[in-house]
């Protein structure tokens, strides 16, 4: 045994969401799909938020960020899963395992401290309406979304690290279809109790530590908006931040029923089937929730396209 954990390893196996040969073709269109639609909406809202200066405020500056990330998000995992299908390939090299699993985490933090940072502009504007401009200035928003780079790229830098350092027998089968943190940890043969450590340590502080400053926003909001006295004022405060909460109940909601999932089945095809949600789906209706019922972004794509005709 001893002799296999110093074994080089130079590729791992991705089983995918299914291994039946019959759903490939299903699956290649659907993914692929699903791809052009996020890369497509998102780039849309980037180019909305960028061509109108009306759009140059706080609020869009964040969204465009999260378009971006969005597409980063999906293109981490998405084009390799589709190239494997095309060429009944199911191996990704070692060190594209460990790139995959580098840009997955940070893309996938950054997507929660934005819409962090997206929540605190939404109780500023709202419960501070008159001092939003000062409080949000571009020095503060640059710095946050600065910040939240870093802190992701720290995170996954040292996740990333960390599988370095571990040892791997002949059993190389990751049951999905990217090189997921959790799944490669169990594949190895060493003492994986420090990388467990920090997978929770970071889980704890960078997943829950947002989640809680959401709910305190959030909370904050509803009070303001509460002690509101016109139903229209209320609606109109509420409106600013609809689509935001959609977003963070969406990306929230997948993330834990993911979790809960694959704690209660054990499973590992039914997690990363149902991983799909909070990693490719949510980045793909993410522009729908911001255009569908945002004049200023719909607007603003109708000025893009109709002043080019």
């Amino acid at each position: 045994m001893g002799s296999e954990n110093e074994t080089r390893i130079s590729e791992f196996l991705l089983l995918g969401i299914s291994e039946e040969s019959r759903w490939q073709p299903f699956l290649f269109g659907l993914f692929l799909s699903m791809y052009l639609v996020t890369v497509l909406g998102n780039l849309l809202i980037i180019l909305a938020t960028i061509s109108d200066s009306h759009l140059h405020t706080p609020m869009y500056f964040f969204l465009s960020n999260l378009s971006f990330v969005d597409i980063c998000f999906t293109s981490t995992t998405i084009p390799k899963m589709l190239v494997n299908i095309q060429t009944e390939r199911k191996a990704i090299t070692y060190e594209g395992c460990i790139l995959q699993i580098y840009f997955f985490i940070l893309f996938g933090v950054l997507d929660n401290f934005l819409l962090t940072v997206m929540a605190y502009d939404r109780f500023v504007a709202i419960c501070h309406p008159l001092h939003y401009t000062v409080i949000m200035n571009r020095q503060l928003c640059v710095s946050l979304v600065l910040a939240s780079w870093i802190t992701s790229a720290l995170n996954s830098l040292l996740q990333s690290l960390m599988v370095l350092r571990l040892s791997f027998c002949t059993d190389l089968e990751i049951p999905h279809f990217f090189c997921e943190l959790n799944q490669v940890v169990l594949l190895a043969c060493s003492d994986t109790f420090p990388n467990d450590m920090v997978m929770y340590f970071a889980a704890g502080l960078l997943f829950c530590g947002p989640l809680a400053g959401i709910l305190y926003s959030y909370s904050k909001i509803v009070s303001s908006i509460h002690a509101i006295s016109s139903a229209q004022g209320k609606y109109k405060a509420f409106s600013t931040c609809a689509s935001h909460l959609s977003v963070v109940s969406l990306f929230y909601c997948t993330c834990l029923g993911v979790y809960f999932s694959s704690s209660a089945t054990h499973n590992s095809h039914s997690s990363a089937t149902a991983s799909v949600m909070y990693s490719v789906v949510t980045p793909m209706l993410n522009p729908f929730i911001y255009s569908l019922r945002n004049k200023d972004i719909t607007g603003a794509l109708r000025r893009l396209f109709v002043g080019k005709l």
